[in-house]
This record gives structure tokens, C-alpha cells and sequence, in this order.
């Protein structure tokens, strides 16, 4: 973090890259929730298991979910140009 300041073209960079982390994050969390959380709407599952993959798909879906913005934006700062 240098004192440096940023040009329009490098924080259209930043703003973009931040947006595509979100993106891809919702979208690879909602894949995750679908396809543990899907049995539940197509079969008939125990009480249980009705009750447990929707709330398993959502913890998973949301720490992948932040797994994925971190690991966009991290990589974002490993390739920073000086």
C-alpha cells in the first residue's frame, strides 16, 4: 500500500475484479446449496434428513462462498503491478 494514488483505469480494475468475486461466489454457493439441499424438493426423505440438508447446504454454500471472494480478491493482490 503505497501513498501512490490510483488511476481511473486501475480502480475500474479493482471495482470490476470485487464484482466478479461476488458474482462468482453466489453462484458457486447456490450451485453447492442446490445439489445438497435438491433431494430434499425431488424426494421423500426422513424428518431428519429434510431438516438437515437444507441447513448443511447453507453452511457449506456460505463458507464457500467466502472461501471464493477470498481467494479472487487474494490472488487480485498477488498480482499487483508496482
Amino acid at each position: 500500500m503505497g501513498s501512490s494514488r490510483r488511476s481511473q483505469a486501475e480502480r475500474d480494475e479493482i471495482t470490476v475484479e470485487i464484482g466478479y468475486a461476488l458474482f462468482s461466489a453466489c453462484f458457486a454457493g447456490a450451485v453447492v446449496f442446490g445439489v445438497i439441499a435438491g433431494p430434499v424438493a425431488v424426494w421423500q426423505l426422513p424428518a431428519v434428513l429434510d431438516q438437515a440438508l437444507p441447513r448443511v447446504g447453507a453452511v457449506l454454500g456460505a463458507a464457500l462462498a467466502v472461501l471464493r471472494v477470498v481467494h479472487v480478491l487474494w490472488r487480485r493482490t498477488g498480482t499487483r503491478r508496482p
